[in-house]
């Protein structure tokens, strides 16, 4: 009885959660040969002050509120002010009582062009394109852990945050930069953000805030069993998607993003009366290329 009171406890304390960014920004340039280094540290920098000094949500918080998270970018190209690149974005969560940090979100996006001048002013307004897609880009992604945070702390919770990415994917359409559409592109930000605000997905959502916030912030504090059969729970609930996840970049991002924790939270033993086989056979269909260095492992 004990267990559950915690866990009742722990689902209703309401406890606040980050909702700005703590980021570091990495620019590659080995791809271009003999251009001006000193540009692509100006962007670097440039990046790194507009992600973490704009205010994107209008709170102030102390750093160890912030969202960890990690944008490295890689030009492939250069012509004048025009780069072409790819992007890799990256955020953790911390859990309660722990010094762990969960993996929010990994994901990477090959369709990244963009303009910039250096030392210009990067400076977000949400109700038009910039121009230069650099800033909408990186502005998406923001709100986009952003939403991924909120989410995973509070059921839905990060519906703020996705419509403000949503908003920006709207403004992008038509611009002549790719990565945009909405058609004949299943990877593309506009197809992700819209998969996350499909009421179709919210069995998705809902599984990811349980995963977190009733799983994982209650391990350190109780019998893991108890939290290992709330995250299995969890994740035997994404059945529902077993035959229509293939095209979905969402889901698909899930579980790139989460596939290494989800191995190693049931391969350390100590999972009670887990039918730990059901989720294996479910996360041999999900993830198949992992059947024999993860799933296979299991006993």
């Amino acid at each position: 009885m004990k267990k559950y009171i915690a866990l009742l406890f722990l689902l209703l304390f309401n406890f606040s959660f980050a909702q700005e960014l703590l980021a570091t920004v990495q620019v590659n340039s080995q791809q271009i040969q003999g251009s001006n280094q000193q540009a692509f540290k100006a962007l670097e920098k440039s990046l790194r002050d507009f992600v973490n000094n704009t205010s994107w949500t209008g709170k102030k918080l102390q750093n160890f509120e912030k969202i960890k998270s990690n944008f490295s970018i890689v030009l492939s190209s250069r012509d004048g002010n025009r780069y072409t690149a790819q992007i890799v974005v990256q955020a953790v969560r911390p859990v309660f009582s722990s010094t762990y940090e969960s993996p929010l979100l990994n994901l990477q996006d090959q369709k990244f062009a963009f303009e910039y001048v250096e030392n210009e002013n990067l400076i977000f307004n949400e109700r038009q394109f910039s121009g230069k897609n650099l800033i909408d880009v990186i502005s998406f992604y923001v709100y986009l852990i952003l939403g991924y945070d909120a989410d995973s702390f509070q059921a839905s919770g990060g519906t703020q945050w996705f419509s403000k990415a949503q908003q920006i994917a709207q403004n992008s359409q038509n611009r002549g930069y790719d990565g945009w559409g909405q058609i004949n592109d299943p990877r593309s930000r506009a197809i992700l953000i819209g998969e996350i605000l499909n009421p179709n997905m919210s069995q998705l959502r809902q599984s990811m805030y349980m995963y977190h916030r009733a799983g994982l912030d209650s391990m350190f504090n109780q019998d893991q069993t108890q939290s290992k059969k709330v995250i299995f729970d969890a994740l035997m609930q994404l059945r529902t998607y077993e035959n229509s996840f293939q095209q979905n970049y969402f889901f698909n991002t899930f579980i790139n993003t989460k596939y290494d924790e989800i191995f190693n939270l049931f391969n350390s033993g100590n999972n009670g009366g887990i039918a730990l086989n059901d989720l294996k056979q479910l996360m041999i269909i999900f993830a198949p290329k992992y059947t024999d260095t993860r799933w296979n492992k299991w006993r």
